[in-house]
């Protein structure tokens, strides 16, 4: 296959085409959607290909035949027949400047001189209404596609710009209203974005509106299958290869636990675009998608609920469509963000089991929430003592993990110590909880919250350490605990060492006050 170049951050369908970039052929499905409905919204991850998915079906219908040349839909589409296109971006106009009343103004007003057409009408929304009729009734049904539809809304969630959401919210509904009316003009829509929080409240007007988020047809619309990246990416595997002194099963079974993972239906995943595509252009394992944009807003939720544990959460589909701007729900916020994706689904009832995707998204998250829990200044402070941690435990070096434990314990803001005990010790376990959590991404470390089972477990290649934590109570009984309610014999058939840890820990002078080991 010839080599084609990477096309990272390349979002204009035509770039791909007439530059030479690599493209993923997703023109089957993308005929299956404009074939067999007329109003759609698609929601996706940032960077996730929605602006190029906008993008190619724009020159679809615009009757770009030769930018199609060898794609699966070439033969099966009438190029005689085009459409005139309306291809608004939220992210590309000037709402923070002008206000989005006028920005919208502005919007509208380059698009009808791009078709040939004058508005006079005064409201924005008078104006899309004649926009549409005019651009209708002159050059046949519109192509009306809308990327980002929630930017002016998702940039003011923080708590004091709340207001600005709600003000955006109702403009946008106001916006949308006309397309009610509309239909006679209109030939296909799609609108995409982020979130589905605000989507109830924007849309309610138009009630046509077809949410292909999870349609299990359409889950790989986004995003790279395994087959695809086997079959587009062969020039560039067979470079990383060579990099990382891997045969080709083994890079992509690394690949697949790095990049892979993304699901909405529970079924078929796909691997995050961004990241994979740096990642081959770089040839090392990293964080690329992460890093382009960090959860600051989903921590500081977290912290306020005092609630950091995602893996396996429960929910349902109708939760995730349940959003309001004076009540986020963290998990749901956390899918649409693409922190978290669907592991299972159960169709009967709805019902859902959300995770970490990958180890990009887990490895950073972790990190992240334990700089934003115990904050230091040190660049990736979390990820550097939580690789000491690693190699304490392999060394058999338990006064190492102890002092590991320790400084990250003393990094507790002091504030949390004098608000009331409960919560307290909940962003004390919560610590703990994520410190083992990340661990496990690197050696095998087990976190257990049920009753009857050990706080903690982490094995090595000769050693398993059982830990029990407590809190202004004693390591004597900590240890007893793992004793008495024999944690150790599950793991007797292994032929390791096994380790019984007490831990205690003092809120007054917020360390570890007690450790007591006993070889069990």
């Amino acid at each position: 296959m010839a080599k084609k170049y990477l096309p990272i951050g390349i979002q204009t369908f035509r770039d791909f085409k007439e530059r030479n970039y690599q493209y993923v052929d997703k023109t089957d499905l993308i005929y299956k959607l404009v074939t067999e409905g007329q109003y759609y919204f698609f929601a996706r991850p940032r960077r996730f290909g929605k602006s190029l998915l906008l993008s190619t079906i724009h020159e679809l219908f615009e009757g770009s035949k030769d930018l199609f040349e060898g794609l699966w839909i070439e033969n099966k589409w009438n190029w005689e027949e085009t459409n005139p296109v309306l291809h608004f971006s939220f992210a590309s106009i000037d709402y923070q400047g002008l206000g989005l009343e006028m920005a919208i103004h502005h919007l509208l007003d380059q698009a009808a001189a791009k078709h040939g057409l004058v508005l006079s009408a005064t409201s924005f929304k008078s104006k899309f209404s004649q926009l549409l009729e005019l651009l209708g009734t002159q050059k046949g049904k519109i192509v009306l596609l809308v990327d980002e539809y929630d930017k002016p809304i998702i940039d003011y969630l923080e708590t004091e710009q709340l207001p600005t959401a709600r003000l955006h919210q109702e403009t946008m509904k106001v916006f949308y209203s006309v397309l009610k009316d509309a239909s006679p003009y209109l030939r296909f829509v799609l609108i995409s974005g982020v979130s589905k929080f605000s989507k109830v409240s924007v849309f309610s007007d138009l009630n046509s509106l077809n949410d292909i988020t999870l349609h299990p047809a359409y889950s790989t619309l986004a995003g790279y299958t395994q087959a695809e990246i086997e079959q587009y990416f062969d020039p560039y595997l067979v470079e990383v290869m060579a990099v990382q002194q891997l045969d080709k099963p083994a890079l992509l079974e690394k690949m697949r636990l790095w990049y892979n993972g993304y699901s909405w239906d529970g079924v078929q995943k796909v691997y995050n675009p961004f990241g994979t595509l740096n990642f081959l252009d770089q040839k090392s394992f990293g964080n690329y998608w992460f890093s382009t944009g960090t959860p600051t807003l989903l921590v500081r939720l977290m912290q306020k609920q005092v609630k950091f544990d995602f893996e396996l959460a429960r929910t349902t589909a109708a939760v995730l469509d349940q959003y309001s701007l004076d009540a986020l729900d963290l998990t749901a916020l956390l899918f649409q963000t693409g922190y978290l994706t669907i592991v299972q689904r159960d169709y009967s009832n709805g019902n859902l089991v959300l995770d970490y995707p990958n180890l990009e998204v887990k490895d950073s998250m972790y990190s992240f929430m334990i700089d934003q829990l115990a904050p230091n200044r040190d660049y990736q402070y979390a990820s550097i003592q939580v690789h000491h941690l690693k190699q304490a435990f392999e060394q058999n070096n338990l006064n190492a993990v102890k002092a590991i434990i320790n400084t990250l314990l003393a990094d507790l803001p002091y504030a949390l110590f004098e608000t009331d005990r409960k919560t307290s010790e909940r962003f004390y376990h919560s610590l703990i909880h994520l410190l083992f959590k990340y661990l496990g991404v690197y050696i095998e470390s087990e976190v257990h919250t049920s009753f009857g089972r050990a706080d903690s477990v982490v094995q090595t290649s000769t050693d398993i350490y059982i830990f029990e934590f407590k809190h202004n109570n004693s390591a004597e009984n900590a240890l007893a605990q793992i004793i008495d309610k024999k944690y150790a014999d599950k793991y007797r058939m292994q032929g390791k060492t096994i380790y019984g840890i007490g831990v205690n820990f003092n809120f007054e002078t917020r360390a570890i006050d007690g450790w007591l080991t006993e070889i069990l």
